[in-house]
């Protein structure tokens, strides 16, 4: 089997475009792995880690995209034209016209473009994001790694311009109608969000548009924004934009928790608004109430859902797939021997952390690398034993190696590897669907499971399979059609991440 390195000097892509790269070549006849990255030195370690080496993988250097492949035949042979196809179109057909070769330029070419999307390598993502606040645009900063200090000084300038910085580490965003990001289809109406980045808005997003709301806009922050250090610059000014917007008539908060200091602050600007606000921190301690009558608590994504488009007077509409109810659970727990343990396997960190707080709530001692300390903290990098869930975006797992986002079958490795070990019975997973994620992640967990399960079946024992899906009808990937292919599948499919926890929790105390 052959192992092939080629390197393309100065040609930065983002980790978007990189995921692509990789799941397109993996597609390839012949190609068993395929691994698209930036040439850091850590990249560059982890390849050799793998296997990879030669000449052009010393030479690489953090700007030149570095392509590792590892197969037999026509596959690796056709590399070169697949990338270099892949490459001139990036994701999308050739432009008719040159593209602007600088932002003041693009501008020039599109004066009523009024934000601008930076997506660079982290060290010149600051640079990049001044400039386009001096041309009085506003900034969703997509690149990472970008140092907290030039974030606080970021968005301090934004605010004296009175513009909006979203990010760094903005992965998710709909302004305007328009999906930013890793965003889901979802329909325009009179709710706001203002939320830290990534799967936290989209599952919100998503359950907002299947109850029959829609979204006015939808604000991410970047993930450190409501740390102390930041202190939930654009967190307020996306409340104050939201309270004076005509179009939006009830506001969502979400996020992980906030420093106490800044939970306060943004609690307070609230309360001073007219418009009702329901306030969404995944993790937090539930039963939360506030002073304010016009602020109210969520303790998941769907149920901030519900009560925005209650307030929202959105008409209730009926779930058909809303059950952890004793029928179910029974039936459930019927099938798994006592003392069976679960496995959480998520591609997205909010609702890994959403899941991780219910399970917790209900009395269960999960380990899991979602924890920031304590005794229950793992890195993931090992098997653990006993309950276990694991957010395998987590930049250990996703060093060198497409995010399961775009390419699920990475979560599928994983799974064969929890599944061998005896004492697993349930298994729990979180399904993103959306722009930018895999085209069929149902197809992809489907194969994973009944592989899973059959191993399983051959020592004598069963492994119970439940997920959620995140994602709309109208998404590329289509919410029904993807828990049709689920269910036929065997794997149960829960509402929301909310149900599909909850309905774990109480599986799993009926066995325990």
């Amino acid at each position: 089997m052959a192992a092939i390195v080629v390197v393309r000097k100065d040609c930065y892509y983002d980790s978007v475009l990189l995921m692509r790269i990789s799941q397109d070549l993996k597609g390839t006849g012949g190609i068993e792995e395929a691994v698209a990255v930036m040439g850091t030195l850590a990249n560059r370690d982890l390849l050799r880690q793998r296997g990879y080496g030669g000449p052009d993988l010393e030479s690489a250097g953090p700007n030149d995209l570095v392509v590792a492949v590892r197969g037999e035949g026509t596959g690796v042979q056709a590399l070169e034209s697949v990338l270099e196809k892949h490459l001139r179109r990036g994701t999308m057909e050739a432009p008719q016209e040159a593209p602007p070769l600088s932002m003041t330029a693009a501008v020039q070419a599109h004066p009523e473009t009024n934000l601008i999307l930076i997506s660079v390598p982290g060290r010149y993502a600051a640079r990049e994001a001044r400039r386009a606040l001096a041309l009085g645009r506003h900034v969703m900063v997509f690149s990472d790694n970008v140092p907290i200090d030039e974030e606080v000084a970021l968005k301090k300038e934004a605010l004296e311009r009175g513009l909006l910085l979203m990010g760094p580490d903005c992965g998710t965003a709909i302004i305007n109608g328009k999906p930013l990001g890793f965003a889901n289809a979802v329909r325009r109406g009179p709710i706001g969000v203002v939320g830290a980045s990534g799967t936290g808005i989209q599952e919100l997003t998503s359950c907002i548009h299947r109850l029959g709301g829609g979204i006015s806009q939808a604000i991410g922050t970047g993930g450190r924004d409501l740390s102390e250090r930041v202190g939930g610059r654009m967190t307020l000014f996306g409340i104050e934009a939201l309270a004076s917007d005509a179009a939006t008539r009830v506001l969502v908060i979400v996020s992980k928790p906030p420093s106490a200091s800044v939970a306060e602050r943004v609690l307070s600007a609230l309360a001073r608004i007219s418009k009702p606000s329901v306030v969404c921190f995944l993790g937090a301690p539930p039963g939360r109430t506030s002073a304010a009558p016009t602020v109210v608590f969520a303790d998941s994504c769907a149920e901030a859902a519900e009560t925005a488009c209650r307030l929202a007077g959105v008409p209730p509409r009926q779930d058909l797939r809303a059950g952890a109810d004793e029928a179910a659970v029974a039936s459930l727990a019927a099938r798994l021997q006592q003392g069976r343990a679960l496995r959480g396997l998520f591609c997205g960190g909010s609702t890994g952390h959403e899941a991780l707080a219910i399970l917790s709530r209900a009395g269960l001692q999960v380990r899991s690398n979602l924890y920031g300390h304590g005794p229950l903290r793992i890195d993931g990098l090992e098997p653990a034993g006993g309950h276990v869930l694991l957010d395998l975006g987590d930049d250990l797992f996703t060093r060198g190696r497409p995010h399961p986002m775009l390419e699920p079958s990475l979560r599928n490795e994983r799974l064969a590897l929890e599944a061998a070990d005896p004492e697993v019975g349930l298994l729990l997973f979180d399904l993103i669907l959306g722009y930018g994620s895999h085209a069929d992640p149902a197809g992809v967990l489907v194969d994973g499971v009944q592989e899973a399960q059959a191993h399983a079946r051959g020592r004598g024992q069963t492994l119970v399979a439940v997920a959620s899906i995140t994602g709309t009808p109208a998404d590329p990937q289509d919410f029904d059609a993807q828990a049709r292919r689920l269910e036929a599948g065997g794997i149960i499919v829960a509402s929301d991440n909310r149900r599909a926890a909850e309905l774990a929790a109480a599986v799993l105390r009926r066995v325990s």
